[in-house]
C-alpha cells in the first residue's frame, strides 16, 4: 500500500518536472502552484504574458506560501453554483411543461423528449467549452467569467416563457452556449491557489457544485406551477396561469444575477498582464534563460507530459460519478425483488440528504489533511482501491433485503452511506491532478476547457445509458438484477489500475506549516 500511494520520485514544487524552471525559482518546494515561470500565451503575442514575480514577491507568508484568499474563493465558489443551478433546476418539472407546451405529445414519448432537452445543454456545452478557455486565456479570466454569467442567467430566466417545444429546444441551447462559467472559475481558483492551499480551495469548489446540485431542484419543484401548488398567494394571477413554469425560471435567473453583481464589483482577475513594451523585453528576457517560448496548440498541449493520462482519469472517475447518480434514485425506488430497495419517496430523500452531508465533510474536514499526508496521487489511489467495493456494496444491501435481514440492512446502509462517499475525494483530487500537468499558466484555461469538454459529453449521454441499463438488467433479472453494479464494479477497477498511471507532477513534499492565520483572508492586498 505504501509504494502504492508514494509513487516514485518526487516533483518539483510547481508540479513541472523541468529542472531549468526548478533552479530559476530557486529550487524550492515552496513555490506556488502556477508561478513556473514567465511564460506569455503563445498564439498571440499582443497578448501579455501571466507574471509572477508578484507572488515571489508579496505572495509567501514567513517565506513559505501566500494566505488564501478566501473572500474570492468564496466570491467564486458562489459563482460556481450557477451552472448545476442552471441544468437540474428544469428536472422536476420538465416532463409536465413538455406536456402543457405541446398537449399533443402522446405521454409515453415524453421521457424521449424530456431526456433530449436535458442533454441539450451539456452537448452544446462541449461544443464551445474549448472556444471558452481560450478566450479566458487571451482576454483575460474576469471578462469571460461575467459575460458567461450574463448569458446563461437571460436563458435560463426565459426557459420558463418557452410556449412551444422549439422554444424550449432553443432557449436550452443558448443557456449551453454560455456555460463557460466553470472552466473560467476552476482556472481562477486555480491561480489564487498554491500546493498548500489548493485542497482546500478546490474542495470549498466541489462543495459548492454539489450545493448547486441540490438548490437546483429545490428550486424546481418548489416553485413550479405555483398557482396550482400555493393557490391563496398565486391563484387568479393569469401571467402565472399562462407561463405556469415562469417562477423557477425567474429564481434560478434571480441567482445568476446575484453572481453576476458579485462577480462583477468584487471578483480580482487572477490572468496579471504586463504592457505590451514589458511583456516583449520579459518574453527576450525569457527567451534567453530558457530557450524559445513552446507554443500549444490544442494538440501539443494533448502531447505534453501527463496531459493525457490525466485527461483520461477525468473522464474515467466523472462516468462512474454520472453514472452512479443517475442511477442511484432509480434503484432506490425500485422493488427488492427487481433488485432494488423499495424505498418510499421520504425514504429516498433522507438517504439524499445523508449523501449529501457525508460527501461534505469528506471534501472540507478529511480532503486538505489526507492530501496534504499523501499527495494529489495518494488520495487518487486510495479513492481507486475503495471504489469498486463502495458500488458493489449496493449488491450486497439488495442481498440483505431480499434475504429479510431488514435490521442487519438498516445498520449496513447507512454506515456504508456515511463512508462510501468519501470516494467523492477523488473529484477533487483529479483537478488538481490536471493543474499540476498544465505545461504553463497560461494554458490553464485551455486545459481545464478540454477537460470539460468531455465531460460535458459524458454528461450528455451517460444518464440515460446507464438507466436503461438498470432497467433492462431489473426487468430480466439478469445476473440477480445486478448487472449495472457488475458492469460499475468492472469500471470501477478499471480506474483503479488507471490511476496507478498518474504522473508523478502531483508527488510533492511540501514546506512546513504557516502559521494557523496564514490562510486566513488578509484583505486586498496578499491577493493577486
Amino acid at each position: 500500500m505504501t509504494a502504492v500511494l508514494n509513487g516514485g520520485p518526487k516533483a518539483n514544487g510547481n508540479g513541472n518536472n523541468r529542472p531549468e524552471l526548478h533552479n530559476e525559482l530557486a529550487a524550492s518546494e515552496q513555490t506556488p502552484l502556477l508561478a513556473t515561470a514567465s511564460i506569455a500565451p503563445a498564439q498571440d503575442p499582443d497578448v501579455a504574458e501571466a507574471i509572477v514575480d508578484d507572488a515571489l514577491a508579496t505572495g509567501r507568508q514567513n517565506g513559505n506560501d501566500k494566505p488564501l484568499p478566501r473572500t474570492q474563493i468564496f466570491l467564486l465558489c458562489y459563482a460556481r453554483l450557477v451552472e448545476p443551478v442552471a441544468f437540474f433546476s428544469i428536472f422536476p418539472y420538465i416532463n409536465d411543461m413538455i406536456l402543457h407546451v405541446s398537449p399533443d405529445i402522446r405521454e409515453a414519448d415524453v421521457g424521449f423528449y424530456s431526456g433530449l432537452i436535458e442533454s441539450l445543454f451539456s452537448l452544446t456545452q462541449m461544443l464551445v467549452m474549448l472556444v471558452w478557455g481560450r478566450a479566458a486565456d487571451r482576454v483575460g479570466r474576469k471578462p469571460v467569467l461575467v459575460a458567461s454569467l450574463v448569458g446563461v442567467t437571460c436563458a435560463t430566466s426565459i426557459f420558463g416563457l418557452a410556449t412551444s417545444l422549439w422554444q424550449m429546444m432553443l432557449f436550452r441551447c443558448l443557456a449551453g452556449v454560455f456555460a463557460g462559467t466553470i472552466v473560467t472559475i476552476r482556472t481562477m481558483i486555480s491561480e489564487h491557489s498554491t500546493p498548500r492551499t489548493q485542497a482546500r480551495s478546490f474542495s470549498f469548489f466541489a462543495f459548492a457544485g454539489n450545493a448547486g446540485i441540490t438548490v437546483g431542484p429545490l428550486l424546481g419543484g418548489v416553485l413550479a406551477n405555483p398557482a396550482k401548488l400555493y393557490p391563496r398567494v398565486f391563484a387568479g394571477v393569469p401571467f402565472f396561469d399562462q407561463y405556469p413554469y415562469a417562477l423557477p425560471s425567474f429564481a434560478v435567473g434571480v441567482v445568476g444575477l446575484t453572481a453576476v453583481l458579485s462577480s462583477a464589483f468584487f471578483v480580482e482577475e487572477t490572468l496579471v498582464r504586463k504592457p505590451k513594451a514589458a511583456a516583449a523585453a520579459s518574453q527576450e528576457e525569457g527567451a534567453a534563460r530558457n530557450g524559445a517560448v513552446k507554443e500549444y496548440g490544442t494538440r501539443e498541449l494533448l502531447g505534453a507530459p501527463g496531459v493525457s493520462i490525466v485527461l483520461y482519469v477525468y473522464a474515467h472517475v466523472m462516468l462512474l460519478a454520472f453514472a452512479y447518480t443517475a442511477i442511484i434514485p432509480v434503484f432506490w425506488f425500485t422493488k427488492v425483488k427487481l433488485g432494488g430497495f423499495e424505498f418510499s419517496e421520504f425514504q429516498i430523500g433522507m438517504f439524499m440528504a445523508l449523501t449529501g452531508v457525508s460527501q461534505a465533510f469528506w471534501l472540507l474536514v478529511v480532503f486538505p489533511p489526507l492530501q496534504h499526508r499523501l499527495g494529489t496521487n495518494g488520495v487518487m489511489r486510495l479513492c481507486a482501491n475503495f471504489y469498486p467495493f463502495f458500488l458493489g456494496s449496493n449488491i450486497l444491501l439488495n442481498a440483505l433485503r431480499r434475504a429479510g435481514l431488514h435490521g442487519v440492512f438498516w445498520v449496513a446502509a447507512p454506515t456504508i452511506l456515511a463512508v462510501g462517499p468519501g470516494v467523492s475525494m477523488s473529484f477533487t483530487a483529479v483537478q488538481l491532478a490536471l493543474n499540476d500537468v498544465s505545461p504553463s499558466p497560461a494554458m490553464l484555461g485551455t486545459l481545464n476547457a478540454l477537460a470539460l469538454t468531455g465531460l460535458s459529453g459524458l454528461r450528455a449521454f451517460t444518464p440515460a445509458l446507464f438507466t436503461s441499463i438498470f432497467a433492462v438488467g431489473a426487468n430480466s433479472q439478469f445476473l440477480g438484477g445486478y448487472f449495472v453494479w457488475v458492469l460499475l464494479v468492472l469500471l470501477a477497477a478499471g480506474f483503479t489500475v488507471a490511476a496507478r498511471y498518474l504522473p508523478e507532477a502531483s508527488e510533492k513534499d511540501f514546506p512546513a506549516s504557516p502559521p494557523a492565520e496564514a490562510e486566513a483572508d488578509h484583505g486586498e492586498g496578499e491577493t493577486r
